[in-house]
């Protein structure tokens, strides 16, 4: 997510607020307490009366739906209602159902049981509670279960929806999880699944779907991932979420209590990170998916039969499905079930009830209650389980609380080992990649990302450009070689604890972060020429290979974006939506299901000789396992006159006798091709020649400022001269 928009509340500021919001919750309980004396369900009277907080709550029992032989049950915790109906359905879009009033039993769990398997039924909720300040409790609107493994929703921005019971076996045919023990191995593709396939150039039938990435033959998705060699795609969220703003410029939202929208004119939500139900994936990905106004999506659950054909496929070109996920707050603006169900158990509010917005998106969940840290938990399991996920990078992560945290590794390790998780580690005015590392998760390594791109285009380049952004040295850069540990006062206690990146679904494109670095384009200049601006200048390629070779040669886990491999840009395209900066580069551009962030594959060919360079890398980091493996002191770093010229060795003696230390099932993964040692020299002058004389030996050029060729290595002797912006890879013996 956006990181600059979350960062103007502090710590301090949080910690007051929810001191705040305790003593309300207090008050709340005893005048709810005094006005629910009339209850005769004797277990709701023993739960609204006893005086221990919420938080004393908790149940085991299965929530959401489940069809156990010919009994359905249903079943919703809802500590602070006074009454729940369930609301049955036949067909989607009947307007009422059959109701049934549900039993409350001492932890707050309203249940019922119907006497038959109810697949392709339909239900919902009404929720009744009290009415004080602050309040959602809404018994005219029916939300569905936050359960949900599948949901029908309507295409308004209030996105209402009604949970679809369904079977969910699958014949995996055998799949199982393809990550490796050995995190340092992964070369992560973050992509959007309509990016991938949802522009004409990709090829693909079923564009923008599910099915459409794993489409073989075809110039984007499946066929495109294999050829450039990457072993794992993370996957922007696919849990169904919001993905409608109100419309643009509607003063008549106002009556529903909304915001009028005068920042999104395509009032639309496409990144994903406005999650409405946790466990059920999205339809519009799935084929038939449309966002044609009050249309429905999701009426026969396709997509979890096609979201799970993908991982299936994905898994048997061994590549790895790590998935974003969004704790830290849930959907603005629909009937998400949370808000309706119980807004101050679920929320982190403030003195006079209003959703806390620490996360920049209108809502704050409060992970540390027991039974959001369940619907955590189980949602991690379930993933894991039913759709054979590999791993999960987590959203503005530093909002979860710690024990939550700690639980997630925990549960998720004793269904997969080998399991990932990464953090996005900030939000919410907090910054904690050292705290994550601590308990065993990852980290997006934004460090490394400023050091050698840059923070900003304008005034905060970095290395590549012959800068030292912000407060980095030579000794930083170096501590980035070698996986920003924290003995060279880095950020982890191990380097596959740091994921490696220069560019993110966030901000600008590398390819437009360097296109505005070097002033040949501007911030408000309309681009007309498409293909002529896409198409890199020679100083521009000469930028990405020398960040390219920077990025593969550094220690832990390395993650490109989307299009990364051929400079992709980002302009505005023209639609009907009233965008007055069409035709201008975009840095956020999560409101655009349009040509602005699908990925065009005619410019891959206009900067083939970057996605050859990428693809080169690529391999030769997955054939010599050093690059990616050395321990800190099988590098060496050889001296250089001046602060703007790295140059490393990467030893394999001193590599190999630390594989013979590892577990048997890290070592068994790396696979020894050759004894090679490497030399990675960088020039990040602008104008000058950088000298570097050969070691002895007999040492062969693999990679230079044109290509990456280890098939067709040149001799390399004496002195040798690296010409600006740009590097080389010796490998010898």
């Amino acid at each position: 997510m956006q990181f600059s928009m979350r960062q103007f509340v502090g710590s301090r500021f949080v910690f007051f607020q929810h001191y705040l919001t305790a003593f309300l919750f207090m008050m709340l309980l005893s005048a709810f307490i005094g006005a629910s004396a009339e209850v005769h369900n004797p277990a709701l009277a023993r739960l609204v009366h006893q005086q221990a907080s919420l938080d004393s709550l908790y149940s085991d029992k299965p929530l959401g739906c489940t069809v156990a032989g010919n009994q359905t049950t249903f079943r919703v915790f809802a500590p602070r209602a006074e009454k729940v109906l369930l609301v049955l359905f036949d067909r989607h879009d009947q307007e009422t159902g059959r109701e049934i009033a549900m039993q409350c039993d001492e932890q707050g769990v309203w249940e019922h049981s119907e006497p038959a398997a109810l697949y392709g039924k339909l239900y919902g909720y009404r929720i009744f509670g009290a009415q004080a300040q602050g309040e959602l409790f809404n018994p005219n609107i029916i939300v569905g279960d936050p359960y949900s493994k599948a949901v029908v929703t309507k295409n308004t921005y209030r996105h209402p929806a009604k949970t679809l019971i369904v079977d969910t076996r699958y014949d995996w045919e055998g799949d199982t999880f393809v990550i490796s023990p050995n995190h340092n191995d992964l070369i992560i593709y973050e992509a959007h699944v309509r990016d991938l396939t949802a522009h004409p150039s990709s090829g693909v039938s079923a564009k923008g779907t599910y099915a459409g990435l794993v489409e073989k033959g075809k110039t984007g998705g499946l066929s495109y991932l294999k050829d450039l060699g990457v072993n794992a795609i993370e996957l922007l969220p696919i849990h169904k979420f919001g993905t409608i703003e109100p419309p643009y410029k509607d003063e008549s939202v106002k009556k529903d209590g909304m915001p009028v929208n005068t920042w999104n004119p395509y009032a639309r939500n496409h990144w994903g990170y406005m999650t409405s139900y946790f466990f059920a994936p999205e339809t519009y990905y799935a084929k038939g998916g449309t966002m044609q106004p009050n249309a429905y999506n999701g009426i026969d659950a396709r997509a979890i039969t096609e979201l799970k054909d993908m991982v299936k496929a994905l898994h048997k070109e061994n590549i790895a499905v790590i998935l974003d996920v969004v704790f830290n707050h849930v959907s603005q603006y629909d009937y998400n079930p949370f808000k309706y169900i119980d807004k101050f158990y679920y929320f982190r509010c403030d003195s006079s009830g209003n959703f806390l917005s620490a996360s920049g998106c209108g809502n704050d969940f409060k992970t540390e209650r027991p039974m959001s840290r369940k619907m955590i938990l189980d949602c991690i399991k379930y993933w894991m389980t039913e759709y054979h996920i590999d791993g999960f990078r987590f959203d503005l992560a530093a909002m979860i609380d710690r024990e939550t945290c700690q639980l997630i590794l925990q549960e998720a390790r004793k269904i997969n080992p080998n399991v990932i998780l990464i953090a996005e580690p900030w939000g919410g005015g907090g910054y904690a990649p050292r705290e994550f590392s601590d308990i065993g998760w990852a980290s997006w390594n934004d460090q490394i990302r400023n050091g050698v791109k840059g923070q900003n285009p304008d005034n905060g380049l970095g290395f590549i450009f012959g800068k030292f952004q912000g407060n980095n040295t030579v000794r930083s850069l170096k501590s980035y070689i070698t996986g920003t540990l924290r003995e060279d006062g880095g950020l982890f206690q191990k380097k596959e604890h740091s994921v490696n990146y220069l560019e993110s679904h966030d901000d600008q494109t590398m390819g437009d972060f360097i296109r505005l670095a070097t002033h040949e384009v501007h911030h408000d200049m309309r681009i007309t020429d498409i293909k002529k601006h896409a198409k890199l200048s020679v100083k521009g390629l000469s930028l990405h290979k020398l960040a390219a070779l920077f990025l593969f040669t550094s220690q832990g886990v390395t993650m490109i974006h989307e299009g990364q491999e051929f400079a992709r840009s980002k302009v505005i395209a023209k639609t009907d939506a009233p965008d007055p900066n069409v035709g201008k580069l975009d840095h956020n551009s999560y409101d655009k299901d349009n040509e602005t962030n699908y990925l065009n594959y005619d410019h891959r060919e206009l900067n083939r000789e970057l996605y050859e360079y990428y693809k080169g890398l690529i391999a030769l980091r997955r054939t010599y396992p050093i690059f990616a493996n050395a321990p800190k002191h099988a590098v060496e770093f050889l001296g250089t006159p001046d602060s703007l010229v790295l140059a490393y060795r990467f030893h394999h003696r001193a590599f190999e006798e630390f594989v013979k230390t590892l577990p048997s099932t890290i070592s068994k993964t790396i696979v020894m091709h050759s004894a090679t040692d490497f030399i990675v020299v960088l020039n990040a002058h602008r104008d000058r020649l950088a000298e570097f004389v050969v070691p002895e030996g007999k040492w062969s050029m693999i990679a230079n400022f044109k290509e990456v060729s280890p098939a067709r290595p040149h001799a390399a002797t004496g002195k040798l001269f690296i010409p600006p912006t740009s590097g080389i890879i010796l490998m010898g013996k």
